[in-house]
């Protein structure tokens, strides 16, 4: 597992009238990833972005599209997000009926695959899948809305995950989302998270400066 800790802000809290430009300016001020929230007002409460709007923004950068699909049943549209321009397809194992069969059918577009763990599901859901994977995403908040508060229980899960990937010997990314800030990124990390997705923080604070709040992210 690489060490250097990357950043996916996620557009979730970008300005949507001018999404394209957003994403050309999140390039330029060094993220590494783009998040995008998929959310189909079924699975979580509340509705996002379509394949239709990242094949839109595919063309605009070559960042990896990191493209988290809170919906259900998720087998139904990993081919149309995968042809829209998703580099890595993350799904919750609550969404989808055969764990193993979700899996295949991304690895089939030939994308990298996520599992996301809302607060309150446990790493045993995902442990026997682990060496299939590329990421599990912790979620810190609820997964719905952005703007959430950051929930600090989830760190002992983060560490748990951490010593399972290293005593399995797997190179597999853990990433976590929600309500993350210059304050707690520093928690995220010691606890083994070495992706940090932001919202927010990225665009809100020192007057959206998008290079230094990344940067801080990243520091801190």
């Amino acid at each position: 597992m690489s060490n250097s800790i990357k950043i996916s802000p996620s557009i979730l809290s970008a300005d949507f009238s001018k999404l394209g430009s957003e994403v050309v300016a999140l390039e330029k001020a060094g993220a590494d990833y783009i998040h995008i929230d998929v959310m189909d007002g079924h699975f979580v409460p509340n509705l996002t972005i379509g394949p239709e709007v990242i094949k839109k923004l595919r063309p605009l950068t070559k960042k990896t599209f990191d493209v988290h699909l809170m919906i259900s049943p998720v087998d139904n549209f990993v081919k149309e997000f995968a042809n829209a321009g998703a580099d890595i397809i993350t799904f919750h194992p609550e969404a989808t009926s055969n764990i193993s069969n979700t899996i295949n059918l991304i690895r089939k577009e030939n994308k990298k695959v996520g599992i996301s763990l809302k607060p309150n599901s446990r790493i045993n859901l995902i442990e026997n899948h682990l060496d299939k994977i590329d990421l599990v995403l912790i979620m810190s908040v609820e997964p719905g809305f952005g703007g959430q508060k950051f929930m600090p229980e989830v760190l002992e899960k983060t560490k748990l995950l951490k010593d399972l990937i290293e005593k399995k010997n797997l190179k597999v990314d853990i990433e976590i989302d929600g309500g993350i800030n210059f304050e707690n990124c520093s928690l995220a990390k010691k606890a083994g998270a070495n992706i940090l997705v932001s919202g927010s923080t990225i665009f809100n604070e020192n007057k959206g400066d998008l290079k230094k709040n990344i940067e801080i992210l990243r520091k801190n």
